[in-house]
């Protein structure tokens, strides 16, 4: 028995080990103290408090042994007891600052839900986490490339390490997660930036298959793929390039969808279940009634077809999603 509490003790942190021998020493030395001089320590809560007091060279001189026996217990504290409070409390600065450290390389695994795990750093998930931070949002990010967390917010938990290896994901908190969004690697090339995204996805959801992931794709014929590995949306950023650059030519360069898309910056798409009040009204009816909640209606989504700005008289059916701005 006393060999098994041996053991159980060696197997504790070092931190509570240091802590346990401490309190050990404060203990016998008050205990020892009282019965050394029951007159100047009346009771063992005094002989403790002058074993803390002295041993933590704070010394208030309120308790002062005067035996020979009382003197030479202070002098035994003193040495043994510093010692341990020193190791203590160095020790404890110590775990303080490694998981310090720890926390900032991405060490450190995220415990909490509702989050959104942002895989990959780069320009587009720089500008996107400084948006979500206001709200404020909790975003775990995950980059092999990065030596510590690049943005120093306390709603932005860092974990280094690939995004296609399971442990690195699990650190994540995966199934708790609300959505998760893979950027693609611009440094490589752009299939290979694609299956590299893919074989990412694939982890994620061979862990956790019903968290929502947002996928982005460099190359038109990788989106199938995509969508097969389970991609719950895909954006195709160079097609968006491509619309972008499209209207500049096309326009009198007052760069009016640049202005759009800033404005869209500050305010949310969403897309939410028609109520059933809507059921059976026209579109322009809709319309009406949601601008009067500051909501924008600007499209209906029914089964895989996005219309937008349609003919108000069209009917709203029961399983149609209203695609609105706020």
């Amino acid at each position: 028995m006393p060999n098994r509490v041996y053991i159980s003790f060696l197997r504790m942190p070092l931190l509570i080990r240091i802590l346990f021998i401490a309190i050990l020493v404060f203990l016998t030395f008050g205990v020892s103290i009282h019965l050394l001089e029951p007159q100047t320590f009346p009771t063992v809560f005094d002989g403790i408090w002058w074993a803390i007091i002295t041993a933590s060279t704070v010394g208030y001189g309120d308790y002062v042994p005067h035996s020979i026996l009382g003197r030479i217990t202070a002098l035994i504290l003193i040495l043994l007891g510093v010692g341990f409070v020193s190791s203590y409390f160095g020790t404890l600065a110590a775990a303080a600052v490694t998981k310090q450290d720890a926390l900032s390389e991405g060490k450190i695994p995220f415990k909490g839900n509702g989050h959104i795990v942002i895989i990959g750093w780069n320009e587009r998930s720089k500008e996107l986490i400084n948006k979500l931070i206001q709200f404020p949002q909790m975003i775990v990010l995950i980059d092999d490339t990065l030596e510590t967390n690049p943005v120093h917010s306390r709603y932005v938990h860092f974990i280094q390490g690939k995004g296609h290896v399971d442990e690195t994901i699990i650190k994540s908190d995966i199934e708790k997660a609300e959505k998760v969004l893979i950027t693609a690697d611009r440094g490589s090339e752009e299939l290979q930036a694609d299956m590299n995204s893919i074989l990412t996805l694939l982890t994620i959801k061979g862990l956790c298959s019903q968290v929502k992931c947002i996928v982005e794709i460099l190359t038109a014929e990788q989106v199938i793929n995509a969508l097969r590995a389970g991609a719950d949306e895909v954006i195709q950023s160079n097609k968006l390039t491509s619309v972008f650059m499209i209207n500049s030519l096309h326009s009198n360069g007052d760069g009016l969808l640049s202005n759009v898309v800033h404005q869209l910056q500050e305010r949310r798409l969403s897309s939410h279940p028609v109520d059933e009040a809507y059921i059976g009204k026209t579109f322009g009816e809709c319309c009406e009634e949601l601008l009067l909640k500051g909501l924008l209606l600007i499209g209906v989504k029914r089964g895989e077809e996005t219309l937008l700005n349609p003919s108000h008289s069209i009917s709203i059916e029961k399983n149609d999603e209203l695609l609105t701005f706020k």
